[in-house]
């Protein structure tokens, strides 16, 4: 049987799209449609069924994929290694949301770049996770860092590391509030008050609202800039509240910029998962950073 084809098989059913394919083959869509009714032929029966948006793979074509995909991975792993030899510099291309692959991910894999690392080079990209998850499918990015699990078989999630959500503002806004207001009486002490946030939707807000005091926001957008880094500098110079991860501003609370306005038993959480396309773990490159990179959440945590 031809490896090309089942190249092409497995592809298909990874992306489960005719079109995600021929794009991630570098095919065009006739070719990887011929392809697949060769090797539907050759066997005899249909290995996908045709929808409107998509393909489906039969239970025939499940099995086939269960049975080769490791053995093709394992070649790639083979070839990888085998270029790997021969060029000093691997190039990562990495996406993710901007303020966590800035301040944690990046560093972290900075080690494996330099003339000290180890022969890693690194092109990173920023996006929300629709736009992370969009690019890793189409083969734009070979390592993802989403806040959203991706579904399918063409990506494989790991979880890397959770967040903590932390209300917090300006130290002259505890005064307005008042002390053990916002602990009594929820959060319609806040309903008037001034939020700084990314999006007018109030992601992050409307988020820590529903865990923490079972409600939606009252508020509007005093402030919107589309970078965590920003929400925090317009806060500690007194725009008002807002809902940020304690990793970034940590500094700004340990040295008084900023305080938390609540410290809930059970604090909200986000989890960070660490996507790549399924199979492509056997390129070496890839596999180090993304072990590096859990590796250096242990630390985050």
């Amino acid at each position: 049987m031809d490896l090309a084809l089942l190249r092409t098989f497995v592809t298909v059913h990874r992306s489960g799209s005719f079109t995600r394919a021929a794009a991630l083959l570098g095919l065009s869509q006739p070719a990887v449609t011929s392809q697949i009714r060769t090797l539907e032929r050759q066997l005899g029966r249909p290995l996908f069924l045709r929808q409107a948006r998509g393909v489906t793979p039969t239970t025939i074509g499940d099995e086939l994929a269960h049975k080769a995909a490791p053995h093709l991975d394992a070649l790639v792993e083979i070839a990888e290694t085998g270029l790997e030899e021969d060029s000093s510099v691997r190039t990562l291309h990495l996406a993710g949301p901007p303020e966590f692959t800035a301040t944690r991910a990046l560093p972290a894999l900075t080690t494996l770049t330099g003339q000290e690392g180890q022969g890693l080079a690194l092109r990173a990209s920023f996006g929300n996770a629709e736009d992370v998850v969009e690019g890793l499918s189409a083969g734009h990015h070979d390592l993802g860092i989403t806040t959203a699990r991706p579904r399918g078989a063409l990506l494989t999630a790991t979880p890397l590391c959770d967040e903590e959500h932390v209300l917090v503002a300006d130290p002259h806004w505890t005064a307005r509030i008042g002390p053990g207001n916002l602990r009594h009486k929820g959060a319609s002490v806040l309903e008037n008050l001034p939020v700084v946030e990314v999006h007018e939707s109030l992601p992050l807000v409307a988020r820590y609202w529903a865990a923490v005091f079972d409600t939606r926001p009252a508020a509007s957008g005093a402030v919107i800039v589309p970078d965590l880094r920003a929400v925090l500098a317009c806060v500690a110079h007194g725009a008002g509240l807002a809902v940020l991860p304690r990793y970034l501003c940590a500094s700004a609370l340990k040295s008084g910029e900023v305080v938390a306005l609540l410290d809930p038993a059970v604090p909200p959480l986000r989890t960070y998962f660490l996507a790549v396309r399924t199979g492509t773990l056997a390129m070496p490159h890839i596999a180090r950073a993304h072990e590096w990179l859990l590796r250096a959440a242990v630390d985050w945590a």
